[in-house]
């Protein structure tokens, strides 16, 4: 397995071995193993979850493939992913192009509620992977709320989302899998909508509605540069971990003492500058210029032509716009700085919505 060299500072460096391993190992029950009642319901259950956008880290050392945390910000778009579930008597059938994350968690499920029959499961994602949106976050948190229905829902949502983060992995070329970085933003932001603001261990500090009826725009621009597996890995727990040592706390002062009155007074104006600040701090930084610096040209230039909100997603390379402008003029606006529009659509402020059909 290749090992990871982690270096925050002149005397702190560690190595992480990159291990894979096959779906249903090393499960983490987070102290929720009990006897729980379970009660399979007849019928499907099918759950629709919006993806995210995820604005920020608050502190990139405060979490690693082996420990999800961190903190962060980010919100719920009209762009959705669902699953559907049904119990069967044994064996778990799925379909889904990632088939591997799914019966992961399957097994991570039944060995924390006991449940003892099979699943029949269909997943669809949203067909935009690795480029920001959290394809795999939105699957998770759809497919677990379908399955915790589905056996009479023995977790709540903050079990479900905690379970997904202390369990979070990512594919393998050949088909096994390994943990991947989880700040819970957004199994939170698809839960609720709105937008959710995450402390460390997961913990959810606010998630508020905001900017309805505004419109979002997502702008993916040209990138060569991988953002995921082992590149992902240096970026993040390298460079980032160094510029967050710096800048956590401003980071976080910001996010408490002017975005979240923001969000409170739904002031999008003011939400786009603190963001727009935050993305020139700590670890938001590695991100944008993992990229390089022509996304902060193109940033740049989209906040110059007056659009509220303007923030890149996760790592990248998706640009994220809020405004009040309709999409013929953003289309204008992108046409003179180079940028084609990817998808067009609005905040989600609702979260996800499980439907339940009695055959």
């Amino acid at each position: 397995m290749p090992v990871m060299k982690i270096r925050g500072g002149d005397l702190d460096l560690v190595e992480y071995e990159f291990n894979t391993f096959c779906p249903g190992q090393n499960i983490k029950t987070i102290g929720l193993l009990k006897d729980y009642t379970l009660a399979p319901v007849e019928g499907r259950v099918t759950v629709r979850a919006p993806a995210r956008i995820h604005l920020t880290v608050l502190d990139m050392n405060r979490f690693s493939p082996a420990r999800p945390g961190g903190g962060g910000v980010g919100f719920a778009i009209q762009l959705y992913c669902s699953v559907e579930v049904e119990c069967t008597t044994h064996g778990c059938e799925i379909e889904y192009s990632r088939p591997v994350l799914i019966r992961h968690f399957v097994d991570v499920f039944k060995a924390v509620t006991g449940y003892r029959g099979g699943f029949k499961i269909k997943a669809q994602d949203h067909q935009h992977e690795h480029v920001g949106l959290g394809s795999t976050s939105t699957i998770m948190i759809a497919l677990a709320n379908a399955l915790n229905y589905a056996v009479g829902s023995p977790l709540d949502g903050d079990d479900l989302r905690r379970l997904i983060g202390y369990n979070y992995v990512e594919e393998t070329a050949d088909g096994h899998i390994a943990f991947g970085f989880e700040t819970g933003v957004g199994p939170a932001a698809s839960m609720h909508g709105g937008m959710a603001i995450m402390g460390d261990e997961l913990s959810l500090v606010c998630h508020h509605r905001f900017a309805a009826g505004k419109n979002v725009f997502i702008i993916i621009p040209p990138s060569d540069i991988s953002s995921a597996g082992t590149k992902e890995f240096d970026l993040l727990m390298n460079k980032a971990r160094v510029l967050d040592y710096r800048d956590r706390e401003l980071k976080a002062y910001l996010i408490m003492m002017d975005l979240i009155p923001a969000l409170e007074k739904d002031d999008l104006g003011r939400m786009g500058e603190i963001i727009w600040e935050i993305d020139f701090r700590g670890s938001k930084r590695a991100e944008v210029e993992h990229h390089s610096f022509e996304i902060y040209h193109y940033m740049s230039r989209l906040r110059e032509a007056g659009l509220e909100f303007v923030g890149m997603s996760s790592v990248g390379p998706s640009i994220a716009v809020i405004t009040a402008k309709g999409e013929e003029e953003v289309r204008g606006i992108l046409d003179r700085i180079g940028l084609s529009l990817s998808i067009a659509t609005h905040i989600d402020n609702e979260g996800l919505v499980l439907t339940h059909f009695c055959d």
